[in-house]
């Protein structure tokens, strides 16, 4: 059974965005790859309330617009994944 990930945008410029996701995890995984990026000024997420989503609150500088930025957070994540998946099935063989 998959669970469709819910993104909505409450807020969207070239430089700044504020993400509402339905995924608490992905939030905080997302935070610590896009801080991990040089051209990210700013990024954290924060939650009015616990039975509320999540808003992912990102800022960057001038050599990287927001849609980048998430982008190449996004395959950085893929990325790793995709190789702890296929060291896991290596040890377990």
């Amino acid at each position: 059974m998959s669970s469709k990930m819910k993104i909505e945008y409450l807020k969207k410029e070239d430089k700044e965005a504020e993400i509402m996701l339905n995924n608490l995890t992905i939030a905080e995984i997302l935070r610590v790859y896009l801080n991990k990026d040089d051209n990210v000024d700013f990024a954290a997420w924060r939650r009015e309330h616990p039975t509320k989503d999540p808003v992912l609150k990102i800022k960057t500088g001038k050599d990287r617009n927001v849609d980048k930025a998430v982008e190449m957070a996004a395959n950085q994540i893929e990325q790793e994944a995709d190789s702890f998946v296929k060291d896991f099935k290596k040890s377990v063989k």
